[in-house]
């Protein structure tokens, strides 16, 4: 298998409730070629992408053969019957990432490559073990992050209807809608559950932000990387370049409520960081292993810590995997979400489309992630009380030596710092 930019996106950005990365990155489907205007062909075209794409070659012990005669031998009068018959097959695949999405759905899955979107700003899934719909992070500074949405939040109900059995394109439909207007969800929190009335808007998510911090540490490039969109790669090649004119003693990467993106993303921010060494290996249903490599082009080698907890998911844990697996960072915070999965995304032929679970990947070491997650080197734990007040109401003391996982952050890169300096010291 190949990673390139054609759609592949990870499982944990399975639904980004105002974005997700497929329009606009050169895919095409075979079934644009073999256009006819039948109900019927939209349930072959789906079970032929599953037949040669899908991860697991037993199709989770599921007869695939006989699946295609059970639901080719039905009639279908129109594309409503069709599209409730694609969706029946592919839950017959017990994979919550693997799903069908009716043109409308499609759209609303696009990426807007000017960086302004339109929704709550949640990313969501369905855990692979409960089947309930949960979200994996809030993007920073959108509605559903200012009302109080956190990571691994469960979403019982929206606008009063449960979410049992609902996968997570119907929950995109009801839970996006017009800048302005408003949608309650449902909350299930540590057993409790609570409503949360949030209103939509227009969203523009700038992936990078950075500064240059005077710490005990000593001068510091700080950069907080909110996710791996299209344009993250370029800004923070921007980022660490400036940084660098400034003459910067390390680096602190925060990842923390960083849902993941695009595959491509996470591994051209590998190779600003890594000289050498593996960024990440992904296996298809045959067992073929294909890495990425670094390509000995990093903008720096100066030391490196990185910010993780549980709303870091997807290719925050590709990156954050390699980055300690090669021994380039230490890790500081707590265990990330656990999402290891690869996507291709895949337009029919009627503007409807279909993401196929393609493949697994695995840090450099050989770990795989799904849902065990990336232990930090250094544990720093905050209770969801803790997180919720220093990303929510106290906003100022984030990224400061108030804010706690910072503070360890700041108190191990000095150890680097300072460790490297004495290295230099006896080459001389």
């Amino acid at each position: 298998m190949v990673i390139s930019r054609s759609g592949l996106v990870l499982g944990a950005t399975a639904v980004t409730l105002s974005t997700i990365a497929v329009a606009g990155l050169g895919i095409h489907s075979q079934g644009q070629a073999l256009f006819k205007e039948s109900p019927k062909e939209i349930v072959d075209e789906v079970w032929q992408i599953i037949y040669r794409q899908y991860v697991d070659g037993t199709f989770n012990q599921v007869d695939w053969q006989a699946v295609r005669k059970q639901y080719l031998d039905k009639s279908y009068s129109n594309k409503e019957q069709a599209y409730k018959a694609v969706r029946e097959m592919l839950k017959k695949l017990d994979d919550p990432y693997t799903r069908f999405m009716d043109p409308k759905e499609f759209k609303n899955m696009q990426v807007d490559t000017s960086g302004e979107l339109t929704g709550v700003g949640i990313t969501i899934g369905l855990d692979e073990e409960t089947k309930k719909l949960t979200v994996i992070a809030p993007l920073e500074d959108t509605p559903a992050f200012k009302a109080g949405i956190l990571a691994k939040d469960i979403i019982t109900k929206i606008d009063g209807k449960s979410t049992k059995g609902m996968d997570t394109s119907e929950a995109v439909t009801l839970i996006r809608g017009e800048p302005g207007s408003k949608v309650k969800l449902t909350i299930s929190r540590s057993g409790k559950e609570r409503d949360y009335l949030i209103t939509r808007a227009k969203i523009e998510i700038h992936p990078v932000e950075y500064s240059q911090k005077q710490t005990p540490a000593g001068n510091v490039g700080y950069i907080r990387l909110k996710q791996f969109s299209a344009n993250a790669s370029k800004e923070m090649r921007d980022a660490i370049k400036d940084l660098e004119k400034k003459k910067v003693d390390g680096y602190l990467l925060d990842l923390r409520n960083n849902p993941g993106g695009l595959l491509f993303s996470s591994i051209e921010i590998g190779r600003m960081w890594l000289k050498d060494g593996t960024i990440v290996s992904t296996i298809d249903r045959k067992g073929v292993v294909e890495k990425e490599i670094a390509n000995g082009r990093s903008l720096t080698d100066k030391p490196l810590v990185v910010l993780v907890d549980k709303g870091s998911a997807s290719a925050s844990e590709i990156l954050s995997g390699a980055l300690q697996d090669n021994k380039r960072a230490i890790l500081v915070g707590s265990k990330t979400f656990g999402k290891g999965l690869v996507q291709s995304v895949r337009p029919l032929y009627d503007g409807s489309g279909v993401a196929v679970t393609i493949a697994k990947y695995h840090t450099p070491s050989g770990k795989d992630i799904n849902k065990a997650g990336i232990k930090p080197d250094v544990k720093v734990e905050l209770s969801d009380e803790q997180r919720q007040k220093l990303w929510l109401k106290e906003r100022d003391k984030l990224a400061t030596l108030q804010d706690p996982q910072f503070a360890k952050a700041v108190e191990e890169l000095r150890k680097e710092i300072a460790a490297k300096g004495n290295v230099r010291a006896q080459k001389k």
